[in-house]
């Protein structure tokens, strides 16, 4: 057995948390060999529900859990890190205004990028899956300046999984059999899912997205105001917001960074734009298809870009540029 990681799931004793713990606790992310110690932070007034989760995942009896760590205090939770999942965030009330909950926000995600940068390892994978979640991450990272700009990424994960399976559920096939897709921009309603790059295997046979489906308007209209406003669907249906699909995804996130993508295949994660070949500005917290390998991700190269993704691309660049114009305000003041 090797050495246990430490692993932090920030808002543990919240609803996404307690899907994601037992997937993390049982060696689905990190590997059947790899045993852990999770640490699990939340706000004081969630202590009393935290300590029941933490009861639970001792009542798991899981051989690879070797110790859990529930607490309310950063320096506690960010000591030593190998992996930092911040779930937690401050959620949008009825009423509030963005700009409301970027401010909120950033004062949340200030305090935990500089907590990363006094005590986790320099080596610290960071995960940011509260929302705003790409400007979320562009302020933890901001605030962590010794630690390197492409360990920060975010989820963008769920928006793609959620553009592989309905392409999946109108061919008729397993999600599986759909590789390639792209999540562009911003984890919000602007976000651009693109299929133009997309493969599917259709009886036995790897064929282009757009030559499986037959149904241009189907791929440039409802496709993709679907993927956009899955999360507002499935509010409205469950009266909560998704959680079990948000925890599968988070587990590919971190399994694709720990163990690589499989060779031919990208995914889509929020990553630091600097050095993109995409006309995307630089410093942003930009979703982008990216491929891994040795733990660090590098931008796919040379896609061609239609005027219609083009469009799409830039309307996302712009809400991102507008989002970070208003947390750089409120990280010099916060």
């Amino acid at each position: 057995m090797s050495e246990a990681i430490r692993v932090l799931v920030t808002g543990a004793a919240g609803q996404i948390a307690y899907s994601l713990l037992y997937s993390i606790a049982k060696g689905d992310v990190f590997g059947k060999e790899q045993p852990l110690v999770l640490m699990l932070l939340d706000i004081t007034p969630m202590m009393t529900v935290l300590d029941g989760v933490m009861m639970e995942l001792q009542d798991c009896a899981l051989p690879l859990l070797r110790e859990v760590i529930a607490t309310d205090k950063e320096e506690v939770a960010f000591k030593d890190l190998d992996v930092a999942i911040l779930v937690g965030s401050m959620p949008r009330r009825e009423g509030m205004e963005r700009k409301e909950l970027l401010k909120a926000n950033v004062k949340i995600f200030k305090s935990q990028g500089a907590a990363l940068d006094k005590y986790a390892k320099k080596t610290v994978k960071v995960v940011v899956v509260g929302n705003p979640a790409n400007t979320n991450c562009l302020t933890a990272s901001k605030s962590a300046p010794s630690i390197p700009k492409k360990n920060f990424t975010c989820l963008t994960r769920l928006d793609h999984n959620r553009a592989k399976s309905q392409i999946a559920l109108k061919l008729g096939v397993s999600a599986n059999d759909v590789k390639n897709v792209i999540i562009w921009g911003n984890h919000s309603s602007t976000q651009y899912p693109d299929v133009n790059h997309a493969k599917v295997k259709v009886k036995g046979k790897e064929i282009g997205v757009y030559e499986a489906v037959k149904d241009d308007s189907w791929l440039k209209g409802d496709f993709i105001t679907t993927v956009q406003q899955r999360g507002a669907a499935v509010i409205k249906a469950r009266k909560l917001s998704s959680a079990m699909s948000a925890a599968k995804a988070i587990c590919d996130h971190v399994r694709d960074i720990w163990f690589g993508t499989p060779e031919g295949e990208f995914v889509s994660m929020g990553v630091i734009s600097d050095g993109n070949s995409y006309d995307i500005p630089e410093d942003l917290l930009y979703s982008f298809p990216v491929v891994i390998k040795d733990k660090t991700w590098n931008f796919v190269e040379g896609l061609l870009i239609n005027d219609f993704s083009r469009d799409k691309m830039d309307l996302t660049a712009k809400e991102l540029l507008e989002e970070k114009q208003t947390a750089v305000e409120f990280i010099s003041n916060a």
